[in-house]
């Protein structure tokens, strides 16, 4: 780490305003939040190793969300996923998972998944794109499942068009191979297609959903699929460590995701696009364009030292934390950094941003 990276993390800390993620809380400030919601949502009892209380709450509403039978809350995403892929393959006799290689599991996860259950990664898309039918039938002999990523986070949280997605869930079922989705920013990408998110969900077997990116929870996600899938999910839980003695915190801050945060999702979403737009007007380059969802890719020309440097500048005078750091781009003299829309952003124009962006590259 350098002394500009420290620099970068002392200013991000010490900003009022954020362009890029939720204005940061203190813990005093966040639990506070926690126990005026308890009451505001009538919770009167903690939940005991995942039943009953804010728990059995959440798992109610993101169920009903999503039009499935069932819910099954998890502390952690990367337990939650592995659990429901486990299940599929147990199921299907196979432990062949077919799976975009730009996919979580493969890129962040210390090949736990594989470590820990056998499975057998076949690659559903390699690079920057979105898995379609064809990509499935290219893939011969007996599947576990088959994984979609909605959108592609380390593709610029790209996502399929309503018809590829709904070919790829067609073919699957065809095929008798259960689709699962990670749907980590499911509800950033529900405004892309304009459809409710049961409808949505409606087209696999099962989906991953977290509560603490877009919709700002302390930490947790929920699996959603049939009653007997989710029956054994929480089985699995256990088994893996799981399941808390108290898990309502984390649950009672994703019910607050979803009351406060979700329903500005569409605004999130919208203000992305006016922005990038703007720094397109600009001469700079985002990916994709127009975002698919509120986090897009923005290209500038400049070494990422002197373009960070610039930044944390700009922070420091500020008190804008204006984004999470530079990387060199594929292209010699370019660098990149990733712009991630929420509530912190809508105390801003559009037009502001995309001026402060600019003049980090103007001489």
């Amino acid at each position: 780490m350098t002394d500009l990276d420290d620099r970068l993390r002392a200013a991000s800390r010490a900003s009022q305003q954020w362009v890029v993620g939720h204005p940061r809380v203190s813990p005093a400030d966040a639990f506070a939040a926690l126990g005026a919601a308890a009451e505001e949502l009538g919770v009167e009892e903690w939940d005991s190793y995942g039943d009953r209380g804010p728990v059995e709450m959440l798992e109610r509403e993101v169920a009903d969300l999503l039009g499935k039978p069932a819910a099954v809350f998890f502390v952690s995403g990367v337990t939650a996923q592995q659990v429901a892929l486990r299940i599929w393959c147990d199921r299907q006799a196979s432990q062949r998972v077919a799976i975009p290689d730009l996919s979580h599991l493969l890129v962040h996860e210390e090949d736990g998944p594989r470590l820990l259950h056998g499975f057998r990664f076949e690659p559903l898309t390699r690079g920057p794109i979105t898995a379609t039918a064809a990509d499935l039938a290219a893939l011969p002999g007996r599947l576990g499942a088959a994984l979609v990523e909605l959108p592609l986070r380390d593709a610029a949280c790209r996502l399929p068009t309503w018809d590829e997605l709904v070919a790829l869930s067609e073919a699957a079922r065809e095929r008798g191979v259960p689709l699962h989705v990670d749907g980590a920013r499911l509800w950033e990408s529900q405004p892309f297609y304009d459809r409710p998110l049961a409808e949505i969900a409606g087209l696999a077997d099962s989906v991953y959903v977290s509560f603490y990116k877009g919709l700002g929870g302390l930490a947790g996600a929920a699996v959603v699929g049939p009653e007997d899938v989710m029956a054994e999910a929480r089985i699995w839980r256990r088994r893996m460590g799981g399941t808390l003695f108290r898990m309502s915190p984390y649950a009672l801050s994703a019910l607050i995701g979803l009351r406060d945060r979700l329903p500005q999702m569409a605004e999130y979403v919208a203000w992305a696009r006016s922005l990038a737009a703007e720094l397109v007007d600009r001469g700079l380059r985002v990916n994709p364009d127009p975002p698919h969802t509120n986090t897009f890719q923005l290209f500038v020309p400049g070494e990422a030292e002197r373009i960070l440097e610039r930044t944390v500048d700009f922070m420091e005078r500020e008190l804008v934390d204006l984004c999470w750091g530079w990387r060199p781009a594929e292209s010699p003299g370019t660098c990149w950094t990733e712009v991630t829309v929420l509530s912190g952003a809508l105390d801003f124009e559009p037009e502001q941003v995309a001026g402060w962006f600019a003049g980090l590259v103007e001489d």
